[in-house]
């Protein structure tokens, strides 16, 4: 609940009520030996440190240290974020189908969808999806109803796609006679094979899938990409991390003709880990697009006075209510999450989010270079990476993992779940919360876990 706050005269009635004199008397039965005179902060501390700080105190008996990333990141969240999210207003907000009684939840949408355009250089938004996957299986159908030319609806998709990614759009789309066709990647930079996508040349491609990064990290050649699949008349569906796209290219600027969906996960945008979820998919397009895009959209008008107003809109009721009749059963959206997202971003602006990117990309940089100091540690691709990368180790990563976790250290992801090819090949990833002693304190276990052992000679009896 938010904290109300009282006069000096409602403190006094209170005290009086009860019988005491002064707030501190309710708390007399406290030794002094308990109680912590001073936080003992230093001066001019920011958040970020202030909050690491206490967290750190909160947890002496044992806090994870998280390295992983493989489509789920942990970023500081401000605490404004979460204040402001979880106010009675919006936590208890319904369906704003009734237009005059939720214009502060429409109002808000309006202003997630025009932040989402912003990042992404697209033209539409939607009010969000349940979650990233869900989101690129609803671009692939939206691909097959828009893309008229194409009559095979075939999708190919890279396997540098993230796997589980991969695994919902098989589980949703199959059923509806839609072929999805995997594109190898090149084992030496770890982006889709344009060997294996030209061997597709001249054939009916309804819409090409392009990450960005893709699941290794790895920055695609997406001006390439998007230039091989229009002029196979394919649409492109573009899947980006929203915070990369604060640094990145936007995919509506890829190769100058843009791509022509972009969905993703928005968890990095003030979304906590939090045992598997929640989550929060994005779905962005094209204007001419924009009719065959689901879930909820808001626009903005006036009303008769001349005063901003904002509705649902350019939807049919049976989008929501006539599954049989709808574009897509999407028929809600991730209403709390978007406004811990439209939040964050807010109060991030612009310059915020890059400066996260930025930091986020130096930190993995420094983790994969220290870690290449070890003998028989090396990157498995070559090229450039954004946020996490794919380390090749000399000895098994499900035992390195486990020892590093009896240090709580969560020191990556295990490539050989998805990928045969990539045995001893460990997903790393540092975000903006990490600091150079983090990274010494990874190392460091590291050094003792891969050291060589020492020959041990044995003088034999006489």
């Amino acid at each position: 609940m938010p904290f109300i706050p009282h006069t000096a005269e409602d403190i006094s009635a209170m005290l009086q009520t009860i019988g005491v004199d002064n707030i501190d008397a309710l708390f007399d039965e406290i030794p002094d030996s308990l109680r912590c005179p001073s936080l003992a902060l230093e001066a001019g501390m920011t958040e970020i440190e202030i909050g690491r700080l206490m967290q750190q105190r909160a947890q002496e008996d044992g806090l994870t240290l998280n390295f992983a990333g493989a489509g789920a990141y942990e970023h500081h969240i401000p605490a404004i974020v979460w204040e402001l999210a979880t106010r009675g207003e919006f936590y208890s907000a319904y369906t704003p189908y009734q237009a005059e009684a939720s214009q502060g939840t429409l109002q808000l949408l309006y202003e997630y969808q025009s932040m989402m355009t912003q990042l992404t250089a697209m033209d539409i938004s939607n009010a969000s999806l349940y979650d990233g996957a869900s989101a690129l299986a609803e671009a692939v159908l939206m691909a097959v109803r828009a893309n008229r030319k194409s009559q095979s609806k075939t999708i190919l998709i890279p396997r540098s796609l993230h796997p589980h990614y991969r695994q919902v759009v098989e589980t949703l789309v199959s059923k509806q006679n839609i072929r999805l066709l995997d594109i190898d990647y090149d084992p030496e930079t770890g982006v889709t094979d344009m060997a294996a996508l030209s061997a597709h040349q001249g054939q009916d491609i309804t819409a090409l899938v392009i990450p960005q990064p893709n699941f290794f990290g790895a920055l695609e050649p997406v001006d390439a990409l998007v230039n091989w699949a229009h002029a196979q008349k394919a649409l492109v569906i573009a899947v980006v991390n929203p915070m990369a796209m604060a640094l990145l290219k936007p995919p509506g600027h890829w190769n100058g003709t843009g791509a022509d969906i972009a969905c993703g996960e928005a968890q990095p945008l003030g979304i906590p880990l939090a045992s598997g979820g929640p989550y929060l998919g994005f779905l962005c397009c094209r204007q001419a697009l924009v009719r065959q895009m689901p879930g909820r959209i808001i626009g903005r008008t006036v009303d008769l006075d001349g005063q901003p107003g904002y509705t649902l809109t350019l939807q049919a009721r049976e989008q929501h209510i006539r599954r049989s009749k709808a574009t897509s059963n999407i028929c809600t959206n991730q209403g709390l999450l978007v406004t811990a997202a439209t939040i964050h971003m807010a109060v991030m602006g612009a310059e915020g989010l890059a400066s996260v990117a930025k930091q986020s990309h130096q930190n993995t940089q420094a983790l994969v270079n220290a870690m290449l100091t070890i003998p028989g540690v090396e990157r498995v691709f070559s090229g450039p990476f954004f946020h996490e990368a794919a380390i090749k180790l000399p000895k098994s990563v499900a035992s390195f993992l486990r020892s590093m976790g009896a240090h709580n250290i969560l020191a990556g992801v295990a490539l050989d779940t998805w990928y045969s090819a990539l045995a001893d090949t460990l997903l790393v990833c540092a975000t903006e919360t990490k600091t150079p002693a983090d990274i010494e304190r990874y190392l460091g276990h590291m050094q003792r876990m891969f050291a060589a052992p020492i020959a041990c000679q044995l003088t034999p009896k006489t």
